[in-house]
């Protein structure tokens, strides 16, 4: 069989994505620097105990290891014998950015039409590959996985998020209680909304799919499950006159402690200009108040003025107001130099400017990586304060934490007083998200014992271990980003187009977009069979001329040309696999 799909580069990651497209009976080979023994990548006899994303996975099952291929993953002669000239896709799937570009390149000299999938961290590298190459596509891990993390953290308040109309959607689970206002409601009131899309029903009695329910006219009951996305509002939101007020006093507080030695100068100065005045008025009783004022903070300041006072004075005050001259002199120069650092300078405005550790009711993301990084501007632009622990002072991402004015405590977060600054007590939730397993084991458990009630979230990279320390441990989640990212890898690889995710207890949800061709096995079926034969939940289709929504589209019957957006388990993409051939779109 003539490989339909490649696969270079068989990490954690790469290997998952082999694994899954291989279930589906497709032709695929997968290409390695090093032989692949017990379902994993062999590497070096002494290996890092700590891997990134492209790790040592030994819970993935064998398959079929005469399918990959072993050699240098930019040579020539390995890609030929992956068969690159036959291929339709190759999946890039190395963490090594530069390493995925040369083999990108040397793949398309000798199959210039052949279709990229490119795992790349640094996604505007990867926007402007796809802006500037054909059938090109750029996919992070970090980007697929952040959101479920978020989402995670979030609790039910959203459980995922979709891409539809421009938009993004969250989604979130409505858990059908005896106060709750859907209760006894008809599933097909819920059904037609365009600002509501329903994207998966979980009976509590039964096991049904949403569509066959809607036509039985079943209704919510205790115990259901619903699975909603909702269309975003635009809302312009507005800093509070006491949210301006409190950030006033803390800038206040931070520019006391930071202009101590400014406010001892000016002490300095009034003083040496009270001595002054006191000691001219002392030498002669007829000098005046203002006079010898006058004259001090002019000698001082080097502006002059008066001079007959000292000109009359005694030679020990002439030498007295010598040695003020260059007192004077000093303390003026210095204080000048302390006064416009902090107004005319750039310190007044840092301070001002700078992001603080919130008080209360915000989220701990620990570990400033691409994983951290997208997980903190999920929640950002979700409204929640946000606070970044990261030991590493070279991080690359700092600079873009600044911009976003996200607070960054530099220390680390095994540290029980760096959670404690963090005001860990007051949090929401915490995210331990190093590349480091071990470590994030440690800072959810040092967390716990801090705040035992705290939502903890961690990262682990092997699915099996995660599954055993959220039931061991107790924390809200333990999320595998390869585990979250590479059904959606896999979903592209085949031709599909990736609409977004989300997680529900332990369901992963993948929505997608199928155009329909001539020889697909949707094309002329309604909607409607479709999505009772195969447990899917259609959102809408687009048409040459419009987009059909609601009872309509399950009424619609699909043809030629026609884009069908839909949201499945991923656990059935086996079965959507197995029948449909997802083309790409656009």
């Amino acid at each position: 069989m003539k490989p339909r799909i490649i696969v270079c580069g068989l990490g954690q990651t790469g290997y998952k994505i082999y694994t899954l497209l291989k279930q589906q009976g497709l032709g695929v080979v997968g290409i390695s620097t090093h032989p692949v023994v017990g379902g994993a990548v062999e590497s070096s006899p002494n290996p890092r105990p700590n891997l990134r994303s492209d790790a040592i996975s030994t819970s993935i099952p064998d398959i079929n290891i005469p399918d990959i291929i072993v050699g240098d993953l930019r040579s020539a002669s390995t890609l030929l014998a992956a068969g690159i000239r036959d291929a339709q896709t190759l999946v890039l799937a190395t963490s090594d950015d530069a390493l995925n570009l040369a083999v990108l390149v040397q793949a398309r000299v000798l199959n210039p039409h052949i279709r990229i999938v490119n795992r790349l961290y640094n996604t505007s590298l990867g926007d402007r590959l796809d802006q500037t190459l054909a059938h090109h596509t750029s996919m992070s891990v970090s980007a697929l996985a952040a959101p479920v993390f978020a989402f995670a953290a979030l609790g039910n308040l959203a459980i995922g998020q979709l891409k539809l109309f421009n938009q993004t959607w969250p989604m979130h689970e409505e858990h059908i209680e005896a106060d709750h206002p859907w209760r006894g409601r008809l599933l097909q009131e819920l059904w037609d909304d365009r600002a509501r899309m329903l994207i998966y029903y979980l009976p509590a009695d039964h096991t049904t799919d949403l569509v066959s329910a809607m036509l039985r006219g079943e209704r919510l009951q205790v115990g259901d499950r619903l699975i909603v996305a909702t269309q975003p509002s635009v809302r312009l939101t507005q800093r509070s006159l006491k949210a301006t007020v409190l950030k006033f006093l803390a800038s206040l507080k931070r520019l006391h402690s930071h202009g101590r030695s400014a406010i001892v100068v000016l002490l300095l100065l009034f003083c040496t200009i009270f001595i002054a005045t006191l000691t001219y008025i002392c030498i002669n009783f007829n000098t005046s108040v203002e006079d010898a004022l006058y004259f001090s903070v002019g000698m001082i300041t080097g502006a002059g003025g008066n001079e007959r006072i000292a000109e009359q004075a005694p030679p020990s005050i002439k030498v007295f107001t010598a040695i003020m001259m260059l007192v004077g002199a000093g303390v003026i120069g210095v204080g000048y130099a302390l006064l416009n650092d902090f107004v005319l300078g750039t310190r007044f405005h840092q301070l001002w400017d700078a992001a603080q550790v919130p008080q209360a009711g915000h989220y701990i993301v620990c570990g400033l990586g691409g994983v951290g990084m997208q997980i903190a501007k999920q929640l950002r632009d979700r409204g929640h304060e946000v606070v970044i622990i990261e030991r590493d002072p070279h991080c690359r991402f700092l600079s873009t934490a600044h911009q976003l004015k996200l607070p960054v405590i530099q220390g680390d977060a095994n540290l029980a007083d760096v959670l404690q600054s963090a005001h860990i007590d007051a949090a929401q939730a915490l995210l331990a998200v190093t590349s480091d397993d071990t470590a994030n084991l440690e800072i959810a458990l040092t967390a716990k014992g801090l705040s035992p009630r705290l939502a903890v979230i961690v990262r682990n990279q092997d699915p099996s271990f995660s599954h055993m320390a959220q039931q061991v441990f107790e924390f809200e989640a333990v999320l595998s980003p390869t585990e979250l990212a590479a059904p959606s890898f896999a979903a592209v690889a085949f031709g599909g187009r990736i609409l977004g995710n989300g997680l529900t207890g332990n369901h992963l949800w993948v929505a997608l977009a199928a155009l329909i061709t001539e020889n697909h096995p949707f094309c002329g079926q309604p909607v409607k069979e479709i999505a009772i034969q195969g447990d899917l939940v259609p959102l809408y289709l687009e048409t040459s001329h419009q987009t059909i929504h609601g009872w309509p589209l399950l009424d619609a019957s699909l043809s030629v040309g026609d884009i069908l957006y839909l949201t499945v388990p991923a656990h059935r993409l086996d079965e959507l696999w197995r029948s449909v051939q997802l083309p790409v779109i656009g």
